[in-house]
């Protein structure tokens, strides 16, 4: 029975996913917060929480402590930050597999109207995220990176696979897509590594997502 690591563990797809891994696997889940009194609602014996802020590299190194597989489910202007101190941890640890949620633009992959759109859209959030994304393919790691198209709350899993250096396809894609990927990346967990996805769902494209 592998043990996740969740990080950022009150996000909505990490809250899907850990939904899902309690529905449907019987791993143990370890989520890592900075408030964890939010999560006060779950109640499991394959459950711990931890509180600890993710840039605290001694704290997250004690939280990776028995675990097989680090889930990242990271936001923020300093996630570059978050990101180095992710993999100092993991080194100190002697932690290898990783799954990183990023976005979508972070290599300049997104064509045509719905690219320039998503890039205006965005901004500077693209290059915080792309320097984040590049800080785990210059390490070590048997890292996934994620780059979710535009998130919908639709109660669906539904979705396609561009690799990087591939062009990104559609302009929308469910968060319980995402959550859904993830859990099932730690249920085979020699797949898609040192691999950046992008994900969206089938037949969506368009100059921006349906619903701007």
């Amino acid at each position: 029975m592998a043990k996740v690591l969740v990080l950022g563990a009150n996000g909505k797809i990490a809250r899907l996913a850990e939904q899902i891994f309690l529905d449907s696997t019987d791993n143990s889940l370890r989520l890592y917060l900075r408030k964890p009194e939010r999560l006060r609602d779950i109640k499991n014996d394959l459950v711990e929480i931890v509180g600890g802020d993710v840039t605290d590299v001694k704290t997250l190194e004690d939280s990776m402590k028995d675990v097989d597989i680090v889930y990242a489910n990271l936001a923020g202007g300093n996630i570059e930050d978050q990101a180095k101190a992710v993999v100092e941890a993991m080194h100190a640890a002697g932690k290898k597999r990783l799954i990183w949620i990023s976005t979508l633009g972070i290599y300049d992959e997104v064509p045509g109207k719905f690219g320039e759109w998503n890039n205006s859209t965005l901004g500077n959030y693209i290059t915080t995220y792309a320097a984040a994304a590049k800080v785990l393919e210059d390490s070590d790691l048997d890292y996934t990176i994620i780059r979710p198209a535009w998130l919908t709350n639709k109660d669906e899993v539904d979705f396609e696979l561009t690799q990087k250096g591939e062009t990104f396809k559609g302009t929308e894609v469910s968060r319980k897509s995402i959550a859904q990927l993830v859990v099932d990346i730690t249920q085979a967990p020699d797949k898609h590594v040192r691999e950046s996805l992008g994900v969206n769902k089938p037949n969506t494209d368009g100059d921006k997502p349906a619903w701007y």
